[in-house]
């Protein structure tokens, strides 16, 4: 979704677990209603992606935004809004943190270290690959936070992001191509 212009992409992607295979695509786009205020992007991006996931057909188990969750200034970052209004399970993996202070986490994959602010741990950055910076991981809805690091950690294969977001990054900006799918007879 573009900060500057009034029109913007969602996408989800689908995967089977534990192989992490494409299931299926949904794409979603039109004008953003309300304008781009960092804190409060939940009410920028949720129409959009409520959109792309009502398109798809195999409605999803646990969904990963990237986002906040609970590590928002408020506790309800886009993760967390998102997983109530579909009463799902969600977890926010974002690229950067919002709010709180950590420290470093040892530079092997799986390390982390708690996101806290106000004495309240309210995340973890996590290194999802070998000395590479961490993603910020907390709960969105109806996951427990070593739980939701746990998901993150499986879900990488070989890159710092989770595999659904990297392919939903990839399918929002047009360029995940999906092979059809040919009928065995």
């Amino acid at each position: 979704m573009s900060r500057t212009s009034g029109q913007g992409r969602a996408a989800v992607v689908v995967l089977s677990y534990p192989e992490l295979e494409l299931v299926e695509v949904a794409t979603a786009e039109g004008g953003l209603e309300f304008p781009y205020v960092p804190g409060l992007l939940s009410f920028r991006e949720i129409p959009l992606l409520a959109e792309a996931l009502h398109k798809v057909e195999n409605a999803p188990d646990l969904v990963l935004v990237d986002g906040q969750g609970v590590a928002h200034p408020r506790r309800m970052g886009l993760a967390s809004h998102l997983g109530l209004l579909l009463d799902l399970p969600t977890i926010g993996c974002a690229k950067s943190r919002l709010c709180g202070e950590y420290e470093q986490p040892d530079v092997g994959k799986g390390s982390a270290s708690e996101v806290r602010d106000g004495g309240e741990a309210i995340g973890l950055a996590l290194r999802t690959r070998e000395g590479c910076k961490p993603v910020f991981v907390s709960t969105g809805h109806l996951v427990g936070l070593k739980e939701a690091a746990g998901w993150v950690l499986d879900c990488c294969r070989g890159y710092r992001l989770p595999q659904p977001l990297r392919l939903a990054h990839l399918a929002a900006g047009g360029n995940l191509k999906v092979a059809p799918v040919v009928p065995v007879v």
